[in-house]
């Protein structure tokens, strides 16, 4: 019997988590070039963050294939996990955007609310590609992370972002607290904002 109703508790509770969360940060309302320039803004405020706690990440970005940016909401409800976000993939050679959704559900304990940026930078135009044109739908998870000291600075130990989730590829994810890699990739998706291209 209890199965039965955390069953329906996460049928019932997980979309509306992620229409709050996407609300939150993104505003459905919002024409979209308002959302447009919302997303780029988050653009620029992540990268800039990103290259201040991992100066060497400005040159991996401005020298890859591409890149995209995400923000994200996750939220944690009894065992149930989620997290809705919207971003960015930038292509270096042509310079073309392409909007983005984002979405995971996933196992987790306890309630709360995290909110984090996450930078994708592409080495090979064939992971860029694949990302952009036909989605990523994640079935893996890798769980690592890298902290900054408060001056700053990396602290020993600390870790490459290099993740395995693709060959060619390198994630950054940044919380309030500093830089960190945590790509939980479990049960996430990641497709094109038909509304916004």
């Amino acid at each position: 019997m209890r199965a039965k109703r955390l069953v329906l508790m996460m049928f019932v509770v997980l979309p509306l988590v992620a229409v709050d969360a996407d609300a939150q940060l993104f505003g459905k309302k919002d024409s979209a070039d308002t959302q447009r320039q919302e997303v780029l803004q988050m653009h620029d405020e992540t990268l800039a963050r990103l290259y201040k706690e991992k100066s060497a990440a400005k040159e991996m970005v401005e020298n890859s294939v591409g890149y995209a940016v995400f923000s994200n909401t996750g939220v944690n409800v009894l065992i149930v996990s989620t997290a809705s976000g919207k971003g960015v993939a930038h292509d270096n050679e042509s310079n073309h955007n392409t909007y983005m959704n984002m979405f995971s559900a996933g196992g987790g304990l306890g309630v709360g609310l995290k909110k984090f940026s996450a930078v994708f930078v592409f080495h090979s135009r064939e992971a860029f590609n694949q990302f952009v044109d036909k989605g990523w739908n994640f079935t893996g998870q890798v769980d690592a992370a890298a902290t900054t000291d408060a001056e700053g600075g990396e602290q020993a130990g600390s870790m490459e972002t290099t993740v395995g989730l693709n060959e060619g590829v390198t994630v950054y994810q940044m919380t309030k607290k500093g830089l960190a890699l945590q790509a939980t990739l479990q049960g996430t998706k990641y497709w094109k904002d038909d509304e916004l291209n």
